[in-house]
């Protein structure tokens, strides 16, 4: 492993660094006005959600590494403290793109990347119509990072109004990740879509608790076809498969494997890992289970 002291980098080069590690980033495609009325357009990929209650988002629209200036959004959100925060979708990513370009202050980037304007309810700004979710915020705070280029301005909005596209909603009225088809920030000129090809499900253990990693039985910790990542999986588990689980699943599901090789056990052990390995990549936890715990049954 490299060591490095950020102080020690040029910005260009930390900038990359950060931005090729710490992926994919959520875009915020901020709308804000200035004081004389003015319009404008800007994705910023420093940005999440921070707080429900009360609803909070927070995006940094950073001084040019270049020049140093700050941006037309930092300024309009000190003059005017309000800012819709549009969600961005494959079906726009390149009018988003287009909108980053370095337009002067008075370049109207709706008509420039061809956004319909739809006004909001709460604030001045306006909507992207084409954003499946607009955020209508109020500017709570701004928290400047320093006055040198690169450096953040950190927008601390209150969501006071949500708009959603009803086709993004599954029955139950909750945002259903494949319709929504959301598009992130990688490094460079790199992006990342979250369709069905890259996404996967992790339960996640909110009011139940894993055996653990430690708790593991020696035999599969040691294992040399299990990787730590399958080894946390396993370990997520909240208890194990009794005995009459195990003995029903081997004589229904593995009789024939353990025939093939019931006099090499070596053999056996690492087939039954690599089966247990499949399984988890199918998210078959309590499969890879019952076939781990069969070798010493």
């Amino acid at each position: 492993m490299q060591s490095i002291d950020p102080k020690e980098l040029p910005i260009p080069r930390l900038h990359q660094l950060l931005l090729g590690a710490i992926g994919p980033r959520p875009i915020a495609f901020a709308s804000t006005i200035d004081a004389n009325g003015q319009h404008n357009l800007a994705p910023f990929s420093f940005f999440n959600v921070f707080s429900a209650n009360p609803p909070i988002l927070v995006f940094s629209p950073a001084r040019s590494g270049r020049t140093g200036q700050s941006k037309d959004t930092y300024n309009n959100a000190k003059a005017v403290p309000e800012v819709v925060i549009n969600v961005v979708n494959y079906n726009m990513v390149h009018q988003m793109s287009l909108a980053s370009s370095p337009y002067a202050p008075e370049v109207d980037e709706f008509i420039k990347a061809g956004f319909t304007a739809l006004p909001s309810e709460k604030i001045k700004p306006l909507r992207v119509a084409q954003a499946p979710v607009q955020f209508e915020c109020k500017v709570n705070e701004i928290i400047e990072l320093g006055q040198e280029g690169g450096a953040g301005n950190l927008i601390i909005c209150e969501v006071v109004q949500i708009h959603l596209d009803p086709n993004i909603l599954n029955e139950q009225g909750l945002i259903d990740q494949h319709k929504i088809d959301l598009v992130a920030r990688m490094g460079g000129d790199w992006y990342c879509r979250a369709d069905q090809n890259s996404m996967f499900e992790i339960k996640k253990p909110i009011t139940t608790c894993g055996i653990g990693y430690d708790a593991l039985p020696s035999d599969i910790k040691n294992s040399t076809v299990l990787s730590a990542n399958d080894l946390g999986q396993l370990a997520g588990i909240e208890a194990l498969p009794n005995e009459t689980d195990v003995n029903e699943y081997k004589l229904i599901e593995l009789a024939p494997l353990f025939l093939e090789l019931e006099d090499d056990a070596k053999a056996l052990e690492a087939a039954l890992h690599q089966r247990a390995k499949e399984l988890l990549s199918q998210n078959e936890l309590e499969a890879a289970w019952l076939t781990l715990l069969s070798f010493n049954n």
